[in-house]
């Protein structure tokens, strides 16, 4: 790779850095504590569905 593509590339990667939107304090924890608890219900739900499907294998396995 040529030393003009380098600058280049690093060139257009600090312009596109400069574009992004970080977001601001309280944003962030309002999107994490979402993302926490969406994370915590599906769990939740999964041990579920894991818990009545092994109460039927264990069912069928018992006939």
């Amino acid at each position: 790779m040529s030393e003009e593509k380098k600058t280049s590339f690093f060139t257009g990667l600090k312009q596109e850095f400069h574009k992004i939107i970080w977001p601001n304090k309280n944003s962030l924890v309002r999107q994490t504590i979402a993302v926490v608890v969406v994370t915590v219900i599906l769990g939740l739900i999964i041990a579920g569905v894991d818990y009545v499907a092994q109460l039927g294998i264990d069912v069928l396995m018992n006939l």
